[in-house]
């Protein structure tokens, strides 16, 4: 019984995507193997502190705190073909990219990070450069 037991717990977990957080730098090392970076934020926050390099503007969550389900899942599409390849999410403090990292989990995507403490207390207090909208 117990091996049955054991059992179900290992593939229960190998089951699971991972959907992880990591620091600016790990980040910036996943960003250099060119996995896509998705700035979720929205265009005033954009304006405001600028974008990661490189980092794709997809705006998750509308002002009134509503995602855009159908229009944020076609433009994923434009970028990830497949479940299993990296997605990089951030947005101003990690609040909404841990939100929708483990939603993106949950839906099967195998390889979800998000950047701890977000572009403002996160890559921007740790002295990384911005691009300017």
């Amino acid at each position: 019984m117990k091996k049955i037991v054991l059992s179900l717990a290992v593939l229960s977990v190998s089951l699971f995507a991972e959907f992880k957080t990591v620091s600016v730098d790990e980040f910036a090392k996943l960003q250099g193997k060119g996995y896509p970076v998705i700035d979720i934020r929205t265009p005033g926050e954009w304006k405001q502190t600028g974008i990661i390099k490189g980092a794709h503007k997809m705006m998750f969550f509308a002002p009134n705190g509503q995602p855009d389900l159908a229009r944020w899942f076609f433009e994923l599409g434009h970028l990830v073909k497949d479940k299993k390849e990296p997605i990089l999410l951030y947005c101003a403090h990690a609040n909404r990219s841990k939100a929708l990292g483990e939603g993106l989990s949950k839906m099967g995507f195998k390889h979800v990070y998000e950047l701890k403490g977000g572009i403002e207390n996160g890559w921007i207090k740790a002295g990384k450069k911005t691009v300017k909208q």
